[in-house]
């Protein structure tokens, strides 16, 4: 597996949340896709580099297609960046060609991958792990989510507000003496299980339950899809108990937004 691995199942991830609401959109435009989901939580209505950019030019007009789609929409909107897809040249600019469009630096992360995942180091905490579908355990999805990631709650329930949406995307929630406590979200796509919005509230973090319901998640999706390889795209915070898990680097993901 490679970058394209990070990128197709990245991809595949914002694919899945906006084909599931009726303002949803997705459209692939000459070297780039647009996953939009028509929300106000911006980083999810989403273009990506769908091939490699060789100039600064190219990935200006790379950057365009999907402003003219969004701005006609009056939507706020991000572009998720395998930087790998960049020439050595484009790379080295990128971020002030981005800038030049109005769209802003807003973070950086590891895409990870792991052909397998090594055993736990430590034994793991005892966590009752239920799959969301609707109710109670998708609200604490959306809670939890809404806590760790800094938005606002009716941000995040928007953008999961049809039931259709956890067919494809599996998301997982563990509870420790009947409270919701962490979250861990797996979705198919690339030639591998992409895991996503693992998240622990403040006050139950470095304690195991994020990993905890992060191999769960995996292993009830391992039941129905087979395979190993598995995705992630790392915070800071995490890539120490990634790396141990088995993964390794394979690419940085940039995000920029308006």
């Amino acid at each position: 597996m490679n970058f394209e691995n990070v990128a197709d199942n990245l991809r595949e991830s914002f694919r899945v949340i906006a084909a599931s609401r009726g303002a949803g959109e997705l459209r692939e435009l000459r070297g780039v896709s647009i996953a939009s989901s028509g929300v106000t939580f911006n980083m999810f209505n989403a273009a990506f580099l769908s091939g490699p950019v060789g100039s600064d030019a190219e990935l200006a007009q790379r950057i365009m297609l999907p402003k003219v789609h969004f701005n006609a929409r009056g939507l706020e909107w991000a572009y998720w960046v395998c930087e790998d897809w960049l020439a050595v040249k484009p790379r080295r600019k990128s971020r002030t060609v981005f800038e030049d469009h109005g769209l802003r630096y807003s973070t950086e992360m590891p895409g990870m991958i792991a052909e397998r995942l090594t055993a736990p180091v430590r034994p793991l905490p005892r966590i009752e792990v239920r799959r969301a579908s609707a109710g109670p355990v998708a609200d604490a999805f959306c809670c939890i989510g809404s806590t760790c990631f800094h938005v606002p709650l009716s941000w995040f329930r928007e953008v999961f507000d049809h039931e259709s949406v956890w067919r494809r995307f599996a998301a997982y929630v563990g509870y420790v003496d009947g409270e919701p406590v962490s979250t861990a979200a797996v979705v198919m796509g690339g030639g591998a299980a992409g895991i996503y919005n693992v998240a622990t509230l403040p006050g139950h973090q470095r304690k195991g339950y994020g990993e905890a319901v992060m191999r769960a998640a995996l292993a009830d999706t391992q039941k129905t899809h087979g395979g190993d390889r598995v995705i992630l795209q790392s915070t800071p915070a995490g890539l120490k108990l990634y790396e141990r898990m088995g993964f390794r680097v394979v690419t940085q993901v940039s995000v920029y937004s308006t």
